[in-house]
């Protein structure tokens, strides 16, 4: 890659004029590490671009701004995303049930919010559910009733600038692929471990979405022919073992049966097994619970089984693994790392990808949502 030209240099972030920031708006200390790698980037959903388009990208980007939202099922998060990947301002709001007009009436309020002072170029929004190759139309969302909503249309006309859609997973993945753990990544699988797995793929610089726009399901593969129920309707999907929800489900199993070992977990709950969840056994399991430690060591087992599968599949550079259940750490990515070096077919006569925790956190998703509309809206104004 040929070195940054001396005019590439990022403006300073507290630039007075031209639609400059507030001197409170300075990044928080310590949030972010500047990129170390710069591979070659294109548009969410396109083809890789030149080095030269990615520089110019770069150069315009600086003093633009954009305003990823991350909507969840429960909480829409925002904030204001400088050209570095730095969150310079944050605002949050409660998820107003499942109706789409007042999502969009708070993620109005939240841009004007947050957009008072500063010049915002762009607006991404990442959320849960499949979205249409263009960025425009959410297809399915599971949290909310988004059926063919015309979202990208509608924000549009309220916000009266550039506004994209992207699958919250993508837009984590892109973020790490920026700023995280998959810097200089030419081919990234990006893995979300929580209620169930999400996935994504950065592959040459652009998001992979595959020709109908639903790659990255890796958590319905079936690992387990005939094996438990998912809500997905098959049986034996790799969430079912490797989730938080199997974590915590296999806790309750223990203590319903009255094991010995399961007395830590028991007091951790009064008592009630039915109130055992996965962040109930990653506290005990960091606190020391043997048990709980023997139960995140199966999961990461089934994690190591299901990422060898990818690897065959796909032979990513590196796996960056994201989500709740990494607060664990090493006491799961390490015996993953084991069951992948196991099960990965033609161990020993092949390299091997990495596995990395994720770097950025739970802001992944509305960094890479900011960003992504950044990249979008320069490439094709």
């Amino acid at each position: 890659m040929q070195p940054t030209p001396p005019n590439d240099q990022p403006a300073p972030l507290l630039d007075s004029g031209r639609g400059g920031l507030p001197a409170e708006w300075a990044p928080r200390r310590g949030a972010l590490r500047r990129p170390v790698a710069r591979p070659r980037v294109s548009a969410y959903g396109g083809q890789p671009a030149g080095h030269r388009l990615f520089r110019q990208q770069l150069r315009l980007g600086r003093r633009g701004l954009a305003i990823g939202i991350d909507i969840g099922g429960t909480k829409v998060a925002a904030g204001v995303v400088d050209a570095g990947g730095h969150i310079l301002r944050e605002a949050r709001r409660s998820t107003p049930g499942s109706d789409p007009r007042a999502v969009e009436r708070v993620i109005v309020e939240l841009v004007e919010e947050l957009s008072a002072g500063a010049r915002i170029r762009s607006v991404g929004i990442g959320a849960a559910g499949w979205m249409d190759l263009d960025g425009g139309t959410v297809l399915f969302s599971p949290h909310l009733a988004w059926r063919n909503e015309p979202l990208r249309e509608n924000l549009q006309h309220l916000l009266r600038r550039p506004v994209m859609l992207v699958n919250d997973a993508d837009a984590a993945a892109w973020a790490e692929w920026r700023f995280g753990a998959g810097q200089g990544q030419d081919r990234l699988v990006c893995i979300t471990l929580g209620t169930g797995i999400g996935g994504a793929m950065v592959m040459d610089g652009h998001v992979e979405r595959g020709r109908f726009g639903v790659a990255g399901e890796f958590g319905h593969q079936i690992i387990m022919p005939g094996g438990h129920r998912c809500e997905c309707g098959n049986r034996g999907c790799w969430e079912q073992y490797a989730s938080g929800n199997a974590l915590g489900r296999e806790a309750r199993e223990l203590a319903l049966a009255n094991s010995p070992v399961a007395q830590e977990l028991l007091k951790a709950v009064d008592g009630s097994a039915e109130r055992i969840t996965g962040a109930t056994v990653t506290e005990l399991a960091i606190a020391g619970d043997a048990a709980s430690r023997e139960l995140l060591e199966d999961v990461g087992n089934w994690l190591g089984l299901g990422l060898a599968n990818l690897a065959a599949a796909l032979d990513p550079g590196k796996f960056v693994i994201g989500g709740g259940l990494c607060a664990a750490g090493e006491l799961l990515v390490a015996p993953a790392r084991k069951a992948f070096a196991r099960n990965l077919t033609g161990r020993g006569f092949r390299p091997a990808a990495d596995i990395d925790l994720a770097a950025l956190g739970p802001n992944a998703g509305l960094i890479g949502a900011a960003d992504l509309s950044r990249v979008r809206s320069r490439m094709h104004r």
